[in-house]
């Protein structure tokens, strides 16, 4: 099993999702987070002072896939995401050693 974290814009959280239920994977977590890679940032005026916004309002998904899907939600996330824009976002992809289902005690794959 691998998990799949992807920081991405706010604005294409629903494109993702969208994918990946089409595709029959089923399952995230959403975080709101803030950051900065390349894009460092921006500046912002607000009632006539500029200010300099220095970490980027992203979302953090967080997906558990079987090793068997990984490389097809990875391109789904990455097809939806991408604007071709410095931004878009980062994807991230660890091995799981267990999951368990806590209402049935599943473990493994068949606990997703």
């Amino acid at each position: 099993m691998k998990k799949i974290e992807a920081i991405v814009r706010h604005h294409k959280v629903e494109d993702i999702k969208k994918a990946l239920v089409d595709a029959g994977i089923h399952g995230m977590t959403i975080m709101e987070v803030r950051g900065f890679g390349r894009q460092k940032g921006h500046t912002e005026t607000y009632r006539g002072t500029e200010y300099s916004v220095d970490f980027v309002p992203k979302i953090k998904l967080e997906i558990v896939v079987g090793d068997a899907t990984l490389s097809q939600a990875v391109d789904l996330i990455r097809t939806a995401a991408q604007t071709g824009q410095i931004g878009d976002g980062k994807l991230f992809i660890s091995d799981l050693a267990d999951t368990v289902r806590i209402r049935t005690g599943e473990t493994g794959e068949s606990a997703l």
